[in-house]
């Protein structure tokens, strides 16, 4: 595979919280600062059992001396309320751990899956298991209720203006036609990065949010661009502007006429632009809430303009206060992604998801 590109790196057993995804960049001592950072602060790494390397104030540590590499890795926080018992009852990684990490190392603990491996649970040739193998508080149309639940803990996080952008990934340990509940790396779920086809290029988009994820190749390019006189943002970046201006927003996605791994051609049947305001950092750093996100507007196939396999909608919104605007979409009729029910084919319930774009006002920046 001499066009692959990849990235040494682990599924950390994160202390005192559940697994992270740990991307190293390439540099001559990469093995070694992997084998460092594992056999220091990997929470099952130690025998026997050290009860102290299971802290989360070790997790802190652990952020700390990655900030010390001249070449920073990214920290991405996987399947977070996997361990969660119920809806906004957190389990081993709680809203207030994430905002420690992001506080520690704000250019290093950049996010977390909003769509989690395991998607395959229940097409598995062995005791089928929920999307996700989340048990016990399913996933929502795929996605971890930390993303999916409007105005939930990710809208909290951008709210507050933080960089804390979202992946999907497989975790893809064993196929679900040899018994396991995986797809293979891309088969289903897709990270799309802005980037040039480099490590360094890979990495620092990444870092900077220039991401959109997918499920089941629904689409599989997105254009979102928010405009005004002379200066505009894409994805992950912010735009500047006076009160009162009038931004332009273009949004254009491929939904591409072809089959996916399941052997189906999907549909986009709804786009969603969401918005939020920015309102500063959080009091309660255990909050999961942000009251001011909302449906700005819904799209259907009578509003956008097609062009082959591409959907366009543009609108303008004027702007007196800041703010911040993320897409998502659907092939379902489903006005907010519902819990995944057993049973529920995964390539029947598909979605996608933008990183957001920051609007400020120039008085508040």
């Amino acid at each position: 595979f001499p066009d692959l590109i990849q990235f040494y790196g682990m599924e950390l057993n994160s202390p005192g919280a559940d697994h992270s995804s740990l991307i190293m960049p390439q540099t001559s001592d990469e093995a070694l600062r992997l084998r460092k950072l594992e056999s220091e602060f990997d929470r099952a790494e130690a025998w026997p059992i050290d009860p102290a390397r299971n802290e989360p104030a070790r997790m802190l540590d652990a952020l700390r001396e990655m900030e010390t590499f001249a070449s920073k890795p990214v920290i991405i926080a996987n399947h977070p309320s996997r361990s969660a018992t119920g809806k906004g009852k957190w389990g081993l990684d709680e809203p207030s751990e994430l905002r420690d990490w992001n506080d520690a190392a704000p250019d290093i603990a950049v996010g977390m899956a909003g769509a989690p491996g395991h998607q395959a649970a229940e097409l598995s040739t062995h005791k089928p298991r929920r999307r996700g193998a989340y048990e016990r508080s399913p996933t929502m149309g795929g996605f971890d209720q930390m993303t999916a639940t409007l105005g939930g803990f990710w809208d909290s996080m951008l709210g507050e203006g933080r960089a804390w952008w979202i992946t999907a990934n497989s975790d893809s340990h064993r196929h679900y036609d040899e018994g396991g509940i995986d797809f293979w790396p891309g088969e289903y779920s897709k990270t799309w990065v802005f980037a040039k086809r480099t490590h360094a290029s890979i990495l620092e988009a990444l870092r900077a949010g220039h991401i959109f994820v997918s499920t089941g190749d629904l689409i599989d390019r997105m254009d979102f661009v928010a405009a005004t006189s002379g200066k505009h943002a894409t994805i992950g970046e912010t735009l500047v502007v006076r009160p009162g201006t009038v931004v332009h927003i273009l949004l254009r996605v491929r939904d591409p006429a072809a089959q996916n791994a399941g052997g189906e051609d999907p549909v986009v049947t709804r786009i969603d632009l969401i918005r939020g305001d920015l309102t500063g950092v959080a009091i309660d750093r255990s909050s999961a809430r942000n009251p001011t996100t909302r449906i700005e507007a819904r799209y259907t196939a009578q509003d956008w303009q097609v062009d082959g396999d591409n959907l366009t909608v543009e609108t303008s919104i004027e702007i007196d206060h800041s703010m911040y605007l993320r897409v998502r979409g659907t092939n379902t009729d489903q006005l907010e992604p519902e819990d995944d029910v057993p049973g529920e084919n995964p390539w029947h319930d598909l979605w996608f998801y933008s990183n957001p774009i920051f609007v400020k006002v120039a008085q508040d920046s």
